[in-house]
């Protein structure tokens, strides 16, 4: 990968705040890599902020410190990168990990499906006691 033309980062306790947080982050970076395409930014930025929601709203705790969520954002010509971590929590269910949609009737459960729709690649990583999910966007900028 080539190196990177913007990069914002957040790392905050996993709080509704930390939502607001990370859509400043973006708003930032979206000013620094003008060149990525509107389409690429709505779709990118609606990933990163349901990854970074489902942080906040499920992660759990691995032990006496609460879980912070942290979030790196690098742009580079033509791919977007996002490792949206949850620090100090516990591994997720199996099936938290699956993207699948949940019936109609549901009121949760569509959120790894979604970000999986936006975006070219989910990775998900776990390293003491950290939940990392990797989003990559390839851009449809030329880089002119």
């Amino acid at each position: 990968m080539t190196e990177a033309i913007a990069r914002r980062t957040f790392r905050g306790l996993s709080a509704p705040e930390a939502i607001e947080s990370v859509h400043t982050q973006l708003d930032e970076l979206w000013e620094d890599a003008s060149f990525v395409p509107d389409m690429d930014r709505m779709t990118f930025t609606t990933a990163i902020i349901e990854a970074a929601s489902n942080i906040v709203q499920h992660a759990v705790p691995v032990a006496a410190d609460p879980v912070e969520l942290g979030v790196d954002i690098t742009v580079h010509l033509t791919i977007l990168q996002a490792r949206v971590s949850a620090f100090n929590a516990k591994e997720p269910f199996a099936s938290q990990l699956e993207p699948s949609m949940p019936d109609e009737e549901s009121e949760s459960g569509r959120g790894l499906a979604l970000i999986q729709a936006l975006v070219t690649t989910v990775t998900f990583e776990r390293q003491d006691g950290t939940n990392t999910w990797i989003l990559t966007r390839e851009s449809s900028t030329s880089g002119s």
